[in-house]
């Protein structure tokens, strides 16, 4: 094959991709309706309707008086035109196709009664015929790609330039290249509201995402922090098991030696698991290694001993000594309860009381303690605040974490405005894991 050949091949197959991604943009009935408004839904609509009116007026009035038709013809013709203005609001792709038909067709059919020495008519385009033009470019490129209102554009001015440049008439008054600019100009007009529109939803879309993504992070680090703080009880307890398994036979006189292979398989079994649980703690602790905790909180270190409701008075001495007068009050009989359960009690309330401190300046906390016959109530309550809470960089993610801990132990957690004007947190907590 010749390069001649390969050269017209090619331009061949660009030529057939151009004409199959005009016919994709161009050739199509979808429809393409405005963007929902609030405030002024229906403004848009008005408008382009009492703006049609009048091309339908203006464009019938001059065609019939000085365009040579008849008042039927020009009628029609004013109809097409006004009538793409309304389509545009729907279909702007079919409505541009019947506005740009109807000024061809009409101007072919004023050019047939043009005469020498008369009345110097606007042609190709009558004032009005731009005006609808104009419109449905404009709600054409505010609904669709760039590259489709360019294409637009651009058949507009080839038959601009066909009827004007290469047909041409007698006597008129030419308006199309200034039709062709002022379309132009409508076009990037639209085009560039259209893209800022987009710039902005899209804008809408990535910080919701942000802010699903922070919420979604601060989830995760509270629940590897309770899963630390729950593996270093569990810990606790393996160590006890392998300790009195290793210590049980020097208990007994003369044990058996099924005794003792029994005991050291226990020892053994809480050796390998303590082993388990301490890598999978290193791990969970590697994401933020430090002596301590945020905020240089000694409860929150990594490898403190975790606190339990035993530590509850030295809590409400801290937070009164802080400003805030809290009382306490408990009632049942108080027992031990399982360490998953008072660790987090101790962390409920006091994230309610740190959230009191924050957000209700002047207020007073009462915190209560109902042991029932198998569960646990707190009861955080503040009263109405006295003063104006400086503002806050927290995000609600505190009541997040309160609520898994108690999710995490099979119990609920509710929080919300009290009847007085404050605010109350209240969990229940089940010993055994099932509320």
């Amino acid at each position: 094959m010749s390069r001649l050949d390969r050269v017209t091949n090619k331009g061949e197959g660009l030529v057939r991709r151009w004409l199959g991604a005009l016919r994709d943009d161009l050739w199509t009935w979808r429809a393409d309706p405005l963007p929902p408004s609030v405030w002024v839904r229906w403004l848009p609509h008005g408008v382009v309707c009492l703006a049609a009116l009048g091309v339908l007026i203006g464009d019938a009035a001059q065609l019939r008086e000085h365009g040579t038709l008849g008042a039927g013809t020009a009628l029609i013709f004013a109809a097409g035109q006004a009538g793409a203005m309304v389509l545009a609001l729907w279909r702007p792709v079919p409505a541009w196709w019947l506005s740009l038909l109807t000024m061809v067709v009409c101007a072919l059919a004023v050019r047939a009664g043009m005469e020498p020495g008369g009345y110097e008519f606007s042609w190709p385009w009558t004032s009005a015929g731009i005006v609808a033009h104009l419109f449905v470019l404009l709600l054409l490129a505010l609904r669709v790609r760039t590259r489709v209102a360019a294409e637009a554009l651009a058949l507009t001015a080839l038959a601009t330039y066909v009827l004007q440049g290469l047909i041409g008439g007698v006597n008129y008054l030419a308006t199309g290249q200034i039709a062709v600019i002022l379309y132009a100009v409508v076009v990037l007009l639209g085009s560039a509201l259209r893209g800022r529109r987009e710039a902005r939803a899209e804008l809408v879309q990535q910080t919701t995402l942000t802010a699903e993504e922070r919420s979604r992070r601060t989830l995760l680090e509270e629940r590897s922090r309770i899963a630390r703080e729950l593996h270093d009880v569990v810990a606790h307890h393996m160590s006890v098991i392998s300790i009195q398994a290793q210590v049980a036979p020097h208990l007994t006189d003369n044990p058996s030696e099924e005794l003792r292979e029994n005991l050291a398989g226990i020892r053994q079994n809480a050796v390998e698991a303590l082993t388990e649980l301490r890598r999978v703690l290193d791990v969970l602790r590697s994401e933020h290694p430090g002596p301590q905790g945020s905020e240089g909180d000694p409860d929150q270190a990594p490898h403190s001993p975790q606190p339990t409701l035993d530590r509850l008075g030295t809590l409400v001495e801290n937070t009164r000594a802080a400003g805030l007068a809290v009382t306490t009050e408990i009632t049942g009989e108080r027992r031990p309860l399982p360490p998953g359960v008072e660790l987090s009690a101790y962390r409920i309330v006091q994230e309610a009381l740190s959230n009191v401190l924050r957000h209700a300046p002047g207020a007073t906390a009462r915190v209560a303690l109902a042991y029932r016959p198998h569960a646990l109530r707190v009861e955080v309550t503040n009263t109405r605040p006295t003063g104006t809470a400086p503002p806050s960089s927290g995000a609600g993610h505190g009541l997040l974490g309160m609520r898994e801990r108690a999710m995490m132990l099979g119990g609920s957690l509710t929080a919300g405005p009290s009847a007085d004007g404050g605010y109350q947190v209240v969990a229940l907590l089940p010993e055994d894991g099932t509320a």
